[in-house]
C-alpha cells in the first residue's frame, strides 16, 4: 500500500510541510505520537512526531527538516506522489487532561510538535502560553497557527531580528519572574535547550515534560537504539515515550548518544545513497 502526499509546502529554506493520505493512522492519531515512513524500497525507516491530523479527511501531517540524505531525498517527493510506507501512530500520547495553565515550548523544528500539545490543550479549556525560539526571523513556523490556539504567544530569536532578542529559557524565566504559575512546561526541541529549560524549572518544582526523540530504527521497542536514561532507569522512547520528566532524565547520556551517528549521516549524505536493502554488486 502507498500513502499519497496530498499537500505539500515549503516553510522556511530547510523546513517543510507534508500532509499525507493515511485514514486509518488519522483515526487513531494523538499529540505526541509519530508516525515511521520509507520513501522508496531502499530508503531507511525514519521517525517524524505528528504536527497535526483531520480525522475527517483521513490525513496526516508531518513537519520535516532538511537535515540529511533520507530527508533530502524526501523534500524531492511533491504533492500528487506517493510514498512506500508510512506507519503508526507510535508512541503514547501525551498526557495533557486536566491541566489549567501550562507553557509549552518549542525550539525551532520542536515548534511543529509543540503545536498539537497546544492545539489540544486549548481545545481542554487549559490557559496556554506558548514560547517558541528561532535562529533569526526568517526560520519562524507556524506563527499563524499558534495563534489560534495560545492564550499567549512569545516569539524569540537569537539575533532578535523579529524584535524580541532572547533563548526561549529567558522568556521562560521572565514569565516565571513576572508572577505566572504553571501547572506544568512542556519543552520540545534540540537536547540542549530542553536540559536548560528543566533547569529553569527545577528549582521552583514546576513539572517539566520533554520530548525525546533519539534514533530510532523499529518504533516498538525490540531494537533498543532509542533508549534513554530516566530517574536511572533504562526506557525506550518509542513505546515508554517520547514524553518523559525532564527533570529525571539523564541528558549527559542523551547527548552523547545523539551524537553517535553524526559521522554516518555524513557519509550517507556524500555517497549519495543509503545502503539499507542494496548489495556490494549493486553499489
Amino acid at each position: 500500500m502507498a500513502y499519497k502526499v496530498v499537500r505539500k509546502e515549503v516553510l522556511n529554506p530547510t523546513i517543510f510541510l507534508m500532509e499525507v493520505e493515511a485514514p486509518l493512522i488519522a483515526k487513531k492519531a494523538e499529540p505526541g505520537q509519530f508516525i515511521i515512513l520509507r520513501i522508496d524500497e531502499y530508503g531507511e525507516r525514519v521517525p517524524f512526531t505528528i504536527n497535526d491530523y483531520d480525522r475527517e479527511k483521513g490525513t496526516v501531517t508531518i513537519i520535516v527538516q532538511i537535515v540529511g540524505k533520507t530527508t533530502q531525498d524526501l523534500s524531492k517527493v511533491e504533492a500528487g506522489e506517493y510514498l512506500l510506507d508510512f506507519a503508526g501512530p507510535l508512541g503514547t500520547p501525551t498526557p495533557l487532561e486536566g491541566k489549567k495553565k501550562v507553557a509549552v515550548i518549542g525550539g525551532g523544528l520542536g515548534t511543529a510538535i509543540a503545536y498539537p500539545q497546544a492545539k489540544k490543550l486549548h481545545r481542554l479549556g487549559a490557559n496556554v502560553t506558548v514560547i517558541t525560539g528561532f535562529r533569526n526571523k526568517e526560520l519562524i513556523i507556524l506563527e499563524d497557527e499558534l495563534k489560534e490556539v495560545a492564550d499567549k504567544l512569545i516569539i524569540a530569536t537569537d539575533d532578535g531580528s523579529n524584535g524580541n532578542k532572547g533563548f526561549v529559557t529567558d522568556m521562560l524565566q521572565k514569565e516565571i519572574d513576572a508572577g505566572e504559575q504553571f501547572d506544568e512546561v512542556i519543552a520540545i526541541g534540540p537536547l540542549v535547550m530542553m536540559k536548560f529549560v528543566c533547569k529553569v524549572t527545577e528549582p521552583y518544582g514546576i513539572p517539566t515534560m520533554v520530548s525525546m526523540n533519539p534514533v530510532m530504527i523499529d518504533g516498538t521497542g525490540m531494537c533498543g537504539g532509542c533508549r534513554v536514561i530516566v530517574g536511572g532507569e533504562t526506557k525506550f522512547a518509542c513505546v515508554d515515550g517520547p514524553d518523559f520528566d525532564g527533570h529525571k532524565v539523564d541528558w549527559d547520556s542523551a547527548m552523547k548518544r545523539g551524537r553517535m551517528f553524526a559521522d554516518y549521516e555524513k557519509r550517507s549524505c556524500a555517497e549519495g545513497h543509503c545502503r539499507i536493502g542494496r548489495t556490494n554488486k549493486e553499489d
